[in-house]
């Protein structure tokens, strides 16, 4: 067996002197404290800056004690003055931090609480003159108030304290999470879970202070016109066809109004009143069956689903503004049929999220 060790010692090139030289002169023309022109490593300038070079340890210091003073002589870039900025000096409506993750308690309609892990979007405006923002300080204020049960005060609280922290005019939180429902089956009488992706929002805008929720429902769809052709071709000629349905998705997002609670099961009874035909959990053969009976009585269009969702929401005085996107991934098509109804001036928009639609795609 032959042992290869590395050479200790070898010959420098000249286009290697040449090639390091390089180097040096980038970081001297990138700002660095560099300051020679000759190519000679023997020249004055070339032995004052190795002298001046300090002699750098790559072991991670386990014993180092941090002391004010050293705290205090960290850079902090974010912060600096405005001759910083690279780009227009222009106001950023929202910087800040996006998913990251925390156990909250959260308030059950009746009594109880419930643990939900939790993504969190925090997000306030920049001004103009402003390099940018010690993002760090949108979690601590979030994390002092995260043993409380949370509730949408709670949530103003954690507002309040970042937005004085980061000195900002306007500020965001949105919290998502899986809230899970215990459901029985149609028939058969067995529990399980439905899980409802639902986010509440809290915006502060020009002093402004709007709390909205939003909630995903998902249900199934018999398209009228389907179940029409179905039944002509069983009665004019005896032949066995069956209408298409399919897994839909309607987001649902509501602004809170008055002082009375809108719970999360208030929200989605709401929604279960307005399109009964919501997928199930548990399900036997009678249960199927129930199913299909329930799409046969309830079959609907995209634009019926957002006009019965519209309904039952304009009858609640808890909610003020609201917008519903209604998707029915069709079986019968390779495209999906859409809508989207909009309540009030909180979601009017004339352009379109090129992606809004992709995400209602709820997968098992």
């Amino acid at each position: 067996m032959n042992i290869h060790t590395r050479k200790l010692m070898s010959d420098i090139s000249e286009s290697e002197v040449h090639e390091a030289l390089s180097v040096l002169q980038k970081w001297r023309d990138q700002g660095g404290d560099l300051n020679f022109s000759s190519t000679d490593l023997a020249s004055p300038e070339a032995t004052s800056f190795w002298s001046q070079y300090p002699e750098l340890t790559d072991k991670y210091q386990t014993d180092f004690k941090l002391d004010a003073d050293y705290k205090a002589s960290l850079p902090d870039l974010q912060n600096g003055p405005s001759s910083l900025i690279k780009g227009s000096n222009q106001v950023i409506q929202h910087v800040g931090i996006s998913n990251f993750k925390l156990p909250i308690r959260y308030k059950l309609r009746g009594s109880g609480e419930r643990m939900l892990e939790t993504s969190v979007t925090g997000s306030v405006s920049l001004g103009a003159d402003k390099k940018g923002i010690n993002m760090s300080r949108i979690m601590r204020s979030f994390y002092k108030h995260s043993e409380e049960q949370f509730s949408f005060s709670v949530i103003e609280a954690a507002l309040d304290d970042y937005k004085t922290d980061l000195e900002s005019f306007d500020a965001r939180i949105l919290m998502k999470f899986s809230f899970p429902m215990q459901v029985s089956s149609l028939r058969s009488n067995l529990l399980g879970y439905q899980y409802y992706d639902i986010a509440l929002e809290l915006i502060d805008q020009k002093g402004i202070r709007t709390k909205v929720v939003h909630i995903d429902y998902v249900y199934s769809s018999t398209c009228p016109c389907s179940l029409e052709l179905s039944e002509h071709a069983r009665k004019t000629r005896g032949q066995l066809a069956t209408p298409h349905s399919q897994r839909s998705v309607a987001r649902i997002s509501v602004v809170l109004t008055g002082s009375e609670s809108l719970w999360f099961e208030d929200l989605i009874d709401s929604c279960r009143v307005a399109v009964p035909t919501e997928t199930q959990v548990m399900v036997k053969r009678e249960d199927e069956q129930a199913f299909a009976e329930l799409n046969a009585a309830n079959p609907i269009f995209v634009e019926d689903a957002a006009r019965l969702f519209c309904k039952s929401l304009k009858s609640d005085n808890r909610i003020g503004d609201f917008r519903i996107i209604a998707s029915h991934q069709e079986s019968l098509h390779s495209h999906d049929a859409i809508s989207i109804l909009t309540e009030g001036s909180t979601f009017e928009t004339v352009s379109i999220d090129p992606h809004q639609f992709t995400t209602l795609v709820h997968s098992g």
